[in-house]
């Protein structure tokens, strides 16, 4: 089963309270991530769905994603739980993931850090392949934040 934690930090010139409003809107953000589509809040700052779809290798991946907000500070930090199957391809996805936002001088500094799993086909493609795919994924959320928030 891959696995693998990550772990970044992006300093911003918003003050807290800007990134918090950004960050925490769930489908500004996802279209901060080309994976990512069909994004439903289903209860602010609670409970969401998406769907996740790429390609690895010869399989073409479409998961239905239940997230889970599991720890809240408003205004502050935020952990939540992802979790989906690909029924066709037979591969279950788990996402576990925290954000906290710091003040600084400069403005705020954020925090990101988690652990996905991998179960299923697409696992057979390797943990080196999936986790290159999982940093592109990271690159391209932290890219589009550094951009929207150093307005």
């Amino acid at each position: 089963m891959p696995s693998s934690d990550f772990e970044r930090s992006l300093q911003v010139k918003q003050s807290p309270a800007d990134c918090w409003g950004v960050l925490t809107d769930v489908e500004r953000i996802a279209g901060w991530v080309s994976v990512v589509g069909e994004v439903e809040e289903l209860e602010h700052l609670q409970s969401y769905t998406a769907v996740l779809v790429d390609q690895f290798g010869p399989f073409k991946l479409k998961a239905d994603l239940d997230i889970s907000v599991t720890a809240l500070d408003e205004g502050t930090s935020i952990a939540f739980r992802a979790k989906g199957q690909d029924r066709q391809v037979k591969t279950s996805i788990i996402v576990d993931g925290d954000l906290s936002l710091e003040e600084s001088e400069a403005g705020t500094t954020i925090h990101v850090k988690g652990r996905w799993n991998v179960i299923g086909t697409v696992a057979t493609m390797g943990s080196g392949t999936i986790r290159k795919k999982a940093d592109a994924i990271m690159e391209e959320f932290f890219a589009a934040a550094e951009t929207e928030l150093n307005q």
